[in-house]
Parts: C-alpha cells; sequence; structure tokens
C-alpha cells in the first residue's frame, strides 16, 4: 500500500503571532519577531534577545484547571493542534478513533518546569515538588494531552532529533497514513526553550548570536556574510495529515499533498554538520528519490538556514550537490531570520511555511540579507517576498548529533 498523504489543517505559534494567518502575514511582509529576553533577568547572559510569543494567551487553548499542570510546550501544542482541527474539520469519533494516530515532538520538553522543581528541591526540600512536575517534564505528554484531548487511539509517540524533530514527526505520520496502519494524524512539533539554563546553555556552546543584542532586528540574518549564530525562539506547528481518499471521502479542504520524506544520520559530530553538504546532500536526494521527482522539478526550498557560520555554507553546499546547475534557479529562503531558531518546533513550522507557500503562490523573504557571502551564492529570496507559481517545494531540517530530516510538498491540484 501506497497512499497519497496531504495537509488538510495547520496550526501556528511563533514570535510573529498565536494564528496561522498572523504569522503568514508577518512572514509575507518581511516582519522582524526578534526582540530583547522579558522572561528573566538576562543582563549577565551574552545573548539576551530571543523570539518570543508575545499575543499567547494558555486560557485561551487550555481548560484554567490544567494551565498550571501543563509546561509551556505543552501549551504551546495544544493550541496549535486546536488551530489544526478546526481547519481541518476531522471530527474524532469511537469508529475512527483508532485510525488516527498523533505523533507531535520536541527537542527539548518541560525545560521551564525542570528549572523551577530543581530550585524549588533546592529551597524547599523535595516534598515540595508537585505532583504534576514529571509529566510537564516528560516530552510525549505533548501528543498524550492532545490524544487524552481528543480521544485519538491510534499511534501516539514523540520524535526527539534536536532540529530536525518537527520535519521527523511529520514525515513519520505520512508513512504511517502511506503504509495504511492510519487513516489520519495529527503531527509537528513544540518547543519552549526561552529559559536561563536554555540560554545559557547555547551560549556555552557558542551556538548563538552575541553581538547584536542592541540591535536584534538585525540579528539573525542567514546566508549574510556576517552572520554570527542563531537566535532562539519559541512556538509550535500541527499539521492534521490524511490519506488523499479519506480527505475526499469527507470533503476535506486539501492544502498541500506530501510527497517524499528524506531521513539520515551525519554520524560525524555532536554538533558541526558533515563537511561540505555531504550529509545535508544525502537527505535531500533520500527525500526527492521517496517523492519520485526530479531535482530540476523543486522550484522552492524552505532552508533550515539558521544564521551560523557553519549550517548555512554546509546547507548550501548540500544544495549545490543535488541540484548541480538548478541550483542557480532554486529560489530559497529562511523563514529562521524573521522568527529565529524554534529549535525542535523549527521543522514542523517550516513545513507549514512550506505548504502555505505552496498553495497561496508567495515565497517568503530572508529578511538581513546585506551582504552576500561568497561561499553562499544561491537565491534566497531577500528582504522582499517573491509572487511565483511552483508545483514542488521542499523543507530542510538539520539537527545535532547529525540528525537530518527533509520533506517533499506538492501544490495539491486534484
Amino acid at each position: 500500500m501506497n497512499r497519497r498523504v496531504v495537509i488538510t489543517g495547520t496550526g501556528l505559534v511563533t514570535p510573529l503571532g498565536t494564528g496561522v494567518e498572523k504569522s503568514w502575514e508577518g512572514l509575507v511582509a518581511g516582519k522582524n519577531a526578534i526582540g530583547a529576553i522579558t522572561r528573566f533577568d538576562c543582563s549577565q547572559y551574552e545573548t539576551r534577545i530571543a523570539g518570543e510569543v508575545k499575543d499567547f494567551a494558555g486560557e485561551e487553548w487550555v481548560d484554567r484547571r490544567e494551565l498550571r499542570r501543563l509546561d509551556p510546550c505543552q501549551h504551546f501544542g495544544l493550541a496549535a493542534s486546536e488551530m489544526a482541527m478546526r481547519e481541518s474539520g476531522l471530527v474524532v469519533t469511537e469508529e475512527n478513533c483508532e485510525r488516527i494516530g498523533c505523533i507531535v515532538g520536541s527537542g527539548i520538553g518541560g525545560l521551564a518546569s525542570l528549572e523551577e522543581a530543581i530550585q524549588r528541591l533546592r529551597d524547599k526540600g523535595p516534598s515540595r515538588i508537585s505532583p504534576f512536575f514529571m509529566t510537564q517534564m516528560l516530552i510525549n505528554l505533548a501528543p498524550g494531552n492532545i490524544s487524552i484531548k481528543y480521544g485519538i487511539k491510534g499511534p501516539n509517540w514523540s520524535p526527539v532529533s534536536a532540529c530536525a524533530t518537527g520535519a521527523h514527526a511529520i514525515g513519520e505520520a505520512m508513512r504511517l497514513i502511506r503504509y495504511g496502519e492510519c487513516d489520519a494524524a495529527i503531527a509537528g512539533s513544540t518547543e519552549a526553550p526561552i529559559s536561563p539554563l536554555g540560554i545559557a546553555g547555547f551560549n556555552a556552546m557558542k551556538a548563538m548570536c552575541t553581538d547584536r543584542n542592541d540591535t536584534p532586528a538585525v540579528a539573525s540574518r542567514p546566508f549574510d556574510r556576517d552572520r554570527s549564530g542563531f537566535i532562539p525562539a519559541e512556538g509550535a506547528g500541527i499539521v492534521v495529515l490524511e490519506s488523499l481518499e479519506h480527505a475526499q471521502r469527507r470533503g476535506a479542504k486539501i492544502i498541500a499533498e506530501l510527497i517524499g520524506y528524506g531521513s539520515c544520520s551525519d554520524a560525524y559530530h555532536v554538533s558541526a554538520p558533515e563537511p561540505e553538504g555531504v550529509g545535508a546532500a544525502r537527505c535531500i536526494r533520500r527525500a526527492l528519490e521517496d517523492a519520485r521527482v526530479a531535482p530540476d522539478q523543486v522550484g522552492y526550498i524552505n532552508a533550515h538556514g539558521t544564521s551560523t557560520p557553519l549550517n548555512d555554507v554546509n546547507e548550501t553546499q548540500g544544495i549545490k550537490r543535488i541540484f548541480g546547475a538548478h541550483a542557480q534557479k532554486l529560489a530559497i529562503s529562511s523563514s529562521k531570520s524573521m522568527i529565529g531558531h524554534l529549535l525542535g518546533a523549527a521543522g514542523s513550522v517550516e513545513t507549514i511555511i512550506t505548504a502555505l507557500a505552496l498553495s497561496r503562490g508567495v515565497m517568503p523573504p530572508t529578511i538581513n540579507y546585506e551582504t552576500p557571502d561568497p561561499e553562499c551564492d544561491l537565491d534566497y529570496v531577500p528582504n522582499v517576498a517573491r509572487e511565483a507559481k511552483f508545483d514542488i517545494a521542499m523543507s530542510n531540517s538539520f539537527g545535532f548529533g547529525g540528525a537530518n530530516a527533509v520533506l517533499v510538498l506538492k501544490r495539491f491540484g486534484g
């Protein structure tokens, strides 16, 4: 069995706003969402800026009694899943609940809850730890709580692969549907890493931007010669996937078709990518083979594009390895230039952006692209969104530990 898989619902929580349209409108406008960290006193930190979600009201999406029992990571995931389910119109019933899956991951999980529990343990002792602490922290409670909310009784689990998590979640959910184990699935990822420990940890790795704390609007600058590190961000991206037959049978609106998925490992280093784009190229090739499309059929790539010196050169090299001369004709953009790096949630958020770009015929820009880098010499849709009709698009995700995932999407035409 090799069923076609389509996207019928989307949900976004990003630093540009809570909701798909708020995020999309900001992306198309080239709006910056990076600003000073407000969650805690970060005056002693090397990085003092991030992509915070400023308009999120948890009580609109989560029962008030449950709010304090859940971590912000779970709040974001529940909100994005609610949006996706509303848009799709999918209803879970006793008849279909075992044929619906829920594959939602996170790179870190309930980090804020972990920090709070450690502080409480030190200050007040073990008897004062919340009985909800463990379920706040565990990554698989993101899909667990979503499944409980809707009564989903099919496969339920969480991939954890750093910055490739979201793409892996959607790709694995696609496989469940493609091969007949499920008819539909909620899939994606969520992340809430903006906490004292999270920022300190990435600073210690020397991975984040530290030289533009006073100019956050231009701090994230993928592929630009003067990039200096990524900007951390939070949020969630969730999709509803269905087999084409299932979606058409119930008259669902189809946003885009998911046609290819590639996954592989660099097996090289815990944080640095395999040199010369070899790992990225391997994953792109696997995704294109799975999609059964030639490289010259791809019109747009939503890049991983982290704004780090290593990633952007490596990803450019990987694209060139696979696409050859066609690489010069490709439009490529990095959404992280506007919203920062959502870590485990990046891949699912960017997959949704790619699906919207296909269905709406608009490529979001890479903002802050001012000084070309000789090693990054492709078309990165600089600074201004571009209207264009294209049929095939790709979303790249590459994570720490050499985890790579690439998704290929197609504009749906029946």
